[in-house]
């Protein structure tokens, strides 16, 4: 089930807490009922969430100040712009660059270029106490709680009794540091962000408390909490350093294991603990875009065709779009919240197979330009590369992204691999597997494809469509 967004001003994307609530209920019931089991046949939960969505809420009475203010609201882009245009910012530039060239420790390498982003949670949340008196002075009492959804949800699962979040989710809010491993009071402070509110961080696969009984009839144990994109790479069985995944859903993420080594920011990618499990902590590097998914339902909604699985069929019909460029810009874009959603090079012989496959070649230069960043900066040699999502059953965009990259790319069985990883860790949790070698033995390879073509026949069409991206940056 998909929880509906609300837009109560422009630019401005909620859920509804209670929505959310009652929809995860509902599907959790849902899909016991359908395996044809029992609830008090269920070992154990796991819960793999969105990344970056967060709400606050008093801790006393669990009423929230607003509502889940989503990874794509655009509230903060002027507090964004107004930083990462201040004098300030710069300042701590340049004490950072100095930190890391005196000491070469990378721990000093990513504040040395710092630039803040609407995605982050760090500014919406800064945002938050700027005009939310009540979780203001909640937060002064010390009575103000912070969580992203996973959080809400176990909040809400234990009556309130359980408050805690997971590595994966904290180190995708950009408020928790990665390298330390706690939350950054330098930021915070910086942001005027009460350190108070932060919930406590436990491993990825572990006993967070059982659900009450209330709500299911029997407790059941969460055993795993995750974020969504981490999840997909534990699903996708990328344990080893070097392994990648791409997912290409309502967004696109690659991420890269880097094993125990975390690579500092670097422009375009974010360093992220993957999972942690005892002892063992996994760290990852991630490249994401928006606007995979949500183009091609906008296509969808305005009839440029009638199935999605007709697209691959329309693409394939015409040897190239006819010079027509698509650029995404529906969603905020992590270097330019006013990027323009528009199509270029409209004439009168376009036809909607044009459009279409103007929108699918899109999603494949935009994997070619992150791939290339990835290779660039990520000192691993790159090993499998396995792709999961909604859009990784469109063939055209599979082949032409294995084309450009010129890399074999394997897709599995099953597409939602956020829900298996959680499932994979809650059973490690539980003891229905003993170690991540069995879980190996579940993948189930549906395709692989492989590169048929010279990237190079692609570079005037690329070329094209860098020139129009340039055209719709700053609308």
């Amino acid at each position: 089930k998909q929880v509906e967004s609300l837009y109560p001003r422009p630019g401005w994307v909620e859920l509804d807490p209670e929505v959310l609530w009652s929809q995860f209920v509902d599907v959790i019931k849902e899909a016991v009922q359908a395996a044809g089991l029992h609830m008090r046949q269920i070992a154990g939960l796991g819960i793999s969430t969105q990344r970056g969505t967060f709400i606050t809420w008093h801790k006393r009475t669990g009423k929230p100040f607003h509502n889940f203010i989503s990874w794509r609201d655009l509230r903060s882009a002027e507090l964004v712009n107004s930083w990462n245009k201040s004098l300030l910012l710069k300042v701590v530039h340049v004490i950072f660059t100095v930190l890391h060239f005196l000491t070469g420790n990378d721990r000093y390498l990513a504040p040395s270029f710092l630039t803040f982003s609407t995605q982050q949670t760090s500014m919406k949340l800064s945002w938050v106490f700027k005009n939310i008196h009540e979780a203001e002075e909640a937060a002064k009492k010390n009575n103000c709680c912070f969580g992203t959804v996973d959080t809400w949800l176990l909040y809400r699962l234990t009556k309130g009794s359980v408050y805690a979040t997971d590595y994966s989710n904290a180190s995708a809010t950009g408020i928790f540091e990665p390298f330390t491993k706690c939350w950054n009071p330098t930021l915070c402070n910086l942001l005027s962000i009460p350190m108070s509110i932060y919930p406590p961080v436990k491993d990825t696969s572990f006993n967070f408390g059982s659900a009450d009984s209330e709500i299911f009839g029997v407790p059941i144990p969460v055993m795993a909490m995750v974020a969504d994109q981490q999840s997909a790479m534990f699903g996708e069985c990328c344990f080893h350093p070097g392994d990648v995944k791409l997912t290409m859903g309502t967004g696109c993420f690659w991420n890269v294991n880097t094993g125990e080594h975390l690579f500092a920011s670097r422009r375009g990618l974010y360093p992220l603990i993957g999972w942690k499990i005892g002892e063992e902590v996994v760290y990852l590097t991630e490249g994401c875009m928006s606007d995979i998914g949500t183009a091609i339902k906008w296509a969808q909604d305005i009839n440029l065709f009638t199935s999605v699985d007709e697209t691959e069929k329309m693409a394939r019909s015409i040897v190239d779009s006819q010079g027509v460029c698509f650029v995404p810009g529906f969603q905020v874009s992590v270097n330019d919240p006013y990027l323009c959603a528009s199509f270029m090079g409209l004439k009168p012989s376009t036809t909607r197979n044009h459009l279409v496959r103007a929108i699918l070649e899109s999603v494949a230069f935009r994997n070619k330009l992150l791939y290339d960043i990835i290779v660039k900066k990520v000192r691993i040699p790159l090993q499998t590369i396995r792709a999961d999502g909604g859009v990784s059953n469109n063939g055209f965009v599979m082949q032409m992204t294995s084309d450009l990259i010129n890399k074999k790319i394997e897709k599995p069985a099953n597409a939602d691999m956020s829900s298996l990883g959680a499932a994979f860790l809650a059973g490690l949790a539980s003891g229905f597997w003993t170690d991540k070698e069995q879980l190996k033995k579940l993948r189930r390879i549906e395709a692989v494809f492989e590169p048929q073509k010279d990237s190079e026949e692609y570079r005037p069409a690329m070329d094209t469509w860098l020139q129009a991206m340039k055209r719709s940056l700053h609308w």
